[in-house]
């Protein structure tokens, strides 16, 4: 008889985003990335916070978003105070500048409420055909539906 051990899936997953995995390199620049986001961040005014993000790391630059052109107007002055912010975390040494770039972003829409009504006689009917129904999962969800009629007093 042989017992078969399982093995976790957390050592191979653990493997892959840390240490030398194939997805460590990626794991790193998201962090390297998230750690630029953040502190510049901080230093940025209110009201500019929520519109700058750090998009990513090619040639020496770092990609700079923001979601509208005012923005981006603001980001091209502030330049080399920016680069003075990020410079002062040694990891970012190596950067030389920044790639702006302007990504609108779109607001989720969110899809009109459609209110239904159900009528009293409709829901008359539903509740009789609830009492002859035997399945009780289908009973329940028939008196629910039930319930939603529009009632008077």
């Amino acid at each position: 008889m042989s017992i078969k051990v399982k093995r976790s899936r957390a050592q191979p997953m653990s493997r892959l985003l840390g240490g030398n995995g194939e997805l460590a390199p990626l794991m790193r620049t998201a962090r390297l990335i998230a750690r630029a986001q953040q502190h510049l961040r901080e230093h940025l005014p209110e009201e500019v916070r929520e519109h700058l993000f750090v998009g990513g790391y090619h040639d020496g630059k770092l990609a700079l978003l923001t979601d509208r052109a005012v923005w981006l107007t603001w980001l091209r002055y502030e330049q080399p105070r920016l680069l003075e912010l990020l410079h002062q975390l040694p990891e970012f040494a190596a950067v030389t500048g920044f790639s702006l770039k302007v990504r609108p972003v779109r607001p989720l829409k969110v899809p009109p409420r459609q209110i239904r009504t159900l009528p009293a006689p409709a829901a008359d009917e539903i509740s009789a055909c609830a009492a002859d129904v035997e399945d009780p999962r289908l009973k329940r969800a028939l008196e629910r539906l039930a319930s939603h009629a529009e009632r008077g007093d």
